[in-house]
């Protein structure tokens, strides 16, 4: 059966969903991951306050394209008549459906108000949503945790009453905020969500899903009606497609080649320059490169190289290099 949300986004039998992260889930990434097989993607997150101030760096993270639908444009604060604004202005960008931020957990989102701290107060939390249901035509998602730390773990509440408001799918991390990316993400409470008979929106289960086996497993297990894969896809956007092979065929994919990473890797580094200009384009690629080699022996001096070169050119140089050395091996 599909997983819908809302009446128009429907994304297959089991979805896989990439998760929004900060200074990774840009176009030029969410597009190597687009292509790897992935269903739903998300923009970076995007503050309220900085749209509605028309802050450059916040109006930038609403570009979305075409080819990535359907996509959600992320959007966190903690003031209500913020979000209402900025809610408004992501709609205008052409999404597919607005998603809210309550589950970020870094201080200078969270001690602010925003991101996962409005666990703390859920009567904030459905007045917010409320207000940016209120203000868009396009289905409204969200994404959280499982509570603020051990003691004060409440989702299961947020679930129930974001649904009685009108939010169309529920993404949960699990893991509390006081966790941060700590410990093992536990993924019962998320079960128990799904099967709260009161509950018929769509759950995503997020939170440690780094391999087949753990993917095929948990969907069994934790009954989810889709994963959303995160940091296991930074450098291994080959995760979605391995993945979407096991369930179709029950069988194991190879792992990429050299050959295939390094193509991979040019692709992203053009799309970068693409988006960004030449400057700052070779500038952000240069977090990605340990990533996409992951795992390969003496990569250390390419990597040196790679992170201090200024041309296309010789970037590209670099990377024919790799592939002539290492093609023979699969890592």
């Amino acid at each position: 059966m599909s997983v819908k949300i809302g009446e128009h986004i429907d994304l297959g039998e089991f979805p896989l969903l990439l998760a929004p992260m900060e200074d990774v889930s840009d176009p030029p990434f969410r597009f190597v991951c687009k292509k790897n097989g992935v269903d739903m993607m998300y923009t970076e997150f995007i503050s309220s306050e900085g749209l509605i101030r028309d802050a450059a760096k916040s109006r930038k993270k609403l570009d979305i394209f075409e080819y990535e639908r359907p996509i959600g444009i992320q959007i966190f604060g903690s003031e209500i008549e913020s979000m209402r604004g900025a809610t408004e202005i992501s709609s205008q960008a052409g999404p597919d459906l607005i998603d809210i931020n309550y589950g970020c957990p870094v201080k200078n989102v969270a001690c602010r108000g925003a991101g996962a701290s409005l666990l703390q107060d859920i009567d904030k939390m459905v007045a917010m949503t409320k207000a940016v249901i209120e203000s868009t035509h396009l289905p409204v998602t969200v994404k959280t945790r499982l509570g603020w730390d051990d003691s004060t773990k409440n989702v299961d509440e947020v679930a129930e009453r974001l649904q009685d408001i009108g939010i169309k799918a529920l993404s949960i991390h699990g893991r509390t905020r006081a966790q941060m990316y700590k410990g093992e993400a536990d993924w019962t409470m998320i079960r128990d969500i799904k099967k709260n008979p009161r509950i018929h929106i769509p759950i995503f289960g997020n939170g440690d899903v780094d391999s087949v086996d753990k993917a095929a497993a948990w969907r069994k297990e934790y009954a989810v009606d889709g994963i959303m894969i995160g940091r296991a896809s930074i450098g291994y956007p080959w995760i979605f497609r391995e993945i979407k092979h096991f369930f179709a065929t029950g069988e194991r994919l190879e792992g990429p080649t050299i050959e295939e990473r390094v193509e991979v890797c040019r692709t992203h580094l053009t799309k970068s320059i693409e988006w960004k200009g030449d400057k700052l384009g070779i500038f952000e690629m240069r977090r990605h490169y340990s990533n996409y080699f992951k795992g390969i022996p003496d990569f250390k001096e390419y990597r040196m190289k790679l992170v201090t070169l200024q041309t296309i050119e010789e970037i590209q140089e670099v990377l024919e290099e790799i592939k002539d050395k290492f093609e023979l091996e699969t890592v």
